[in-house]
C-alpha cells in the first residue's frame, strides 16, 4: 500500500464519515438479515461490521497498547491474515449467532471511542497511515456489504425491498461508438501521491498496439440481443471452462434476471423492476462477458488498454454509492462508475511488486492466482474510493458483484 498519511486533523472527520456510512448501510437490515450467510463467498452484514472494527483493533489499537474488547473476536472476525492467527472458517460465518447484531453495535462504538481517543492524543506518521488503510479497507467492505445483502435478499421468496424508490424511465440504449487509442509505450499503475493499494503499483511501462475502445458499456438491450441469438446455447463463443460453467449452473441470463409474462425483469434492492434498455448490463461473470465479446466480433480490453483509454475521461463519473439507489445509472461515456468492467487480464503482480511487510502485506498479493481484473467502479463503490488505477479482482465465475463489461477491438 502507498501509506501516505494526511494531516491528523483531517482524520477525525474521515473516521466519522466512513464508520457512520457502514452503520447507515446496515440500518435497513434486521438482526436476522445481518446474521445469515447466503453462500460461502458472501459474509453476513454483522460480520462486515465486526471485521472492519477488528481490523483497527488488530493493526492500530493493539499495537498502541489498547486491550481488545473481547479476545474471542480475533478468532471470529479475522478474515484471512495467517500471520495473526487461526480464524473461524469463512463458509460458516453465518452460523455465528453470538455475538448478535446489537453486541456488534456496542463493539463498533467501543472501537470508535478508542480511535477518537488515540487521534486526540496524537498519531505518528505510521499510525496515521494505518488509519487511512483501515478506512479504505472499510470502504471496500461497504461495497461487499451491499453485494452480500443483495444476494441474500434476492433469494427471499417474496421480493424483499432494501430501499424503495421510483422506477427508472425506460431509457433507450445509446448508439455504440468507438474511440481510437494510439497505443505505443505507455505508463500504467499508481506512481503519484495519495492512497493506493500495493497491487496498483509500481508504475511501469507497457507496449500497446493501436486499438479501439467502445465509448459506453454493454447495455441490457445489447445483452437481450445476445440472448435472442442463442448466445448461451452456442459453444463457439465460450471458453471451455465457461461452457462447462453454464452447463453446470444453467445460466441463461445475468444474475437476478427473470422473465414474467414474456418480459424480462431484474431484481434490484428496490424490488423487482422492468429492465431498462439503456443501463449497463450488470451481474455477469467473466465467462459471460468474454462470450458476449466474441459474439459481438470484439474482445475484452486488457487492464492496461482500459487504464490508458480511461485516462482522457477519468474526470467523468457514473453512478457511485447512493444508499437510496444502489443500482447503475444510464450508460454513458464515463468509464468509472455504474459497473465494474471485466478485462481480459489475469490478476498478477506488476513488475517490481513487493508486498508490505508483516500481516498487512497479506492484503492483496496472496490472491494473485486464478482471478481476473475488473476496472472502474460500481454503483456500490463509495464516492472517493474510486480511482483510475484501482484493480478489483474476482474469480471468473463470480456474478454477485456489480460487474459488467466494455468492448475493445484491434
Amino acid at each position: 500500500m502507498t501509506l501516505t498519511a494526511p494531516p491528523v486533523s483531517d482524520l477525525r472527520a474521515r473516521i466519522l464519515a466512513v464508520r457512520s456510512l457502514t452503520e447507515a448501510l446496515a440500518a435497513p437490515l434486521s438482526a436476522e438479515d445481518q446474521t445469515v450467510q447466503s453462500m460461502p463467498d458472501a459474509s453476513p452484514t454483522k460480520w462486515h461490521r465486526a471485521h472492519t472494527s477488528w481490523f483497527f483493533e488488530e493493526f492500530l489499537l493493539g499495537p498502541a497498547g489498547r486491550a481488545p474488547y473481547d479476545p474471542s473476536f480475533g478468532y471470529l472476525f479475522n478474515s484471512y491474515y495467517e500471520a495473526v492467527g487461526p480464524r473461524h472458517p469463512r463458509p460458516h460465518r453465518g452460523l455465528i449467532t453470538r455475538p448478535g447484531a446489537a453486541e456488534i453495535g456496542r463493539y463498533r462504538a467501543h472501537v470508535d471511542a478508542a480511535l477518537a481517543d488515540l487521534v486526540s492524543n496524537g498519531l505518528d506518521e505510521e499510525q496515521a497511515a494505518v488509519v487511512v488503510l483501515g478506512l479504505n479497507h472499510e470502504q471496500q467492505h461497504q461495497e461487499l456489504l451491499v453485494m452480500d445483502a443483495k444476494h441474500l435478499l434476492g433469494g427471499q421468496p417474496f421480493g424483499q425491498v432494501y430501499a424503495a424508490r421510483p422506477a427508472d424511465p425506460a431509457t433507450p440504449s445509446p448508439a455504440l461508438t468507438w474511440r481510437a487509442v494510439e497505443g505505443g509505450l505507455v505508463e500504467v499503475g499508481h506512481g503519484g501521491t495519495g492512497f493506493a493499494y500495493d497491487n496498483e503499483g509500481p508504475a511501469h511501462r507497457v507496449w500497446l498496439e493501436p486499438f479501439e475502445i467502445a465509448e459506453r458499456a454493454v447495455t441490457n438491450e445489447d445483452w437481450l440481443a445476445f440472448m435472442a441469438d442463442d448466445g448461451y446455447e452456442r459453444p463457439e463463443f465460450w471458453l471451455s471452462d465457461g461452457w462447462q460453467a453454464i452447463g453446470r449452473t444453467g445460466w441463461r441470463a445475468p444474475e437476478y434476471w427473470s422473465q414474467q409474462d414474456g418480459e424480462w425483469t431484474t431484481w434490484t434492492l428496490a424490488g423487482q423492476r422492468p429492465l431498462v434498455p439503456g443501463e449497463p448490463v450488470c451481474h455477469v461473470s467473466f465467462y459471460e462477458a468474454d462470450a458476449y465479446a466474441r459474439w459481438a466480433g470484439a474482445r475484452l480490453p486488457t487492464e492496461f488498454e482500459w487504464e490508458t483509454a480511461a485516462r482522457p475521461v477519468a474526470h467523468l463519473r457514473g453512478q457511485l454509492l447512493d444508499p437510496q439507489r444502489l443500482h447503475p445509472g444510464p450508460a454513458g461515456q464515463h468509464m468509472i462508475g455504474d459497473v465494474w468492467e471485466w478485462t481480459s487480464s489475469a490478476y498478477l503482480p506488476y513488475p517490481g511488486f513487493v508486498p508490505v511487510e508483516g500481516a498487512i502485506g497479506e492484503y492483496n498479493g496472496k490472491f494473485m492466482s486464478d482471478q481476473h481484473v475488473l476496472r472502474g467502479a460500481s454503483c456500490a463503490t463509495p464516492a472517493g474510493h474510486e480511482r483510475l488505477t484501482y484493480r478489483n479482482f474476482f474469480p471468473a465465475s463470480a456474478r454477485w458483484a456489480f460487474s459488467g463489461l466494455r468492448l475493445a477491438r484491434s
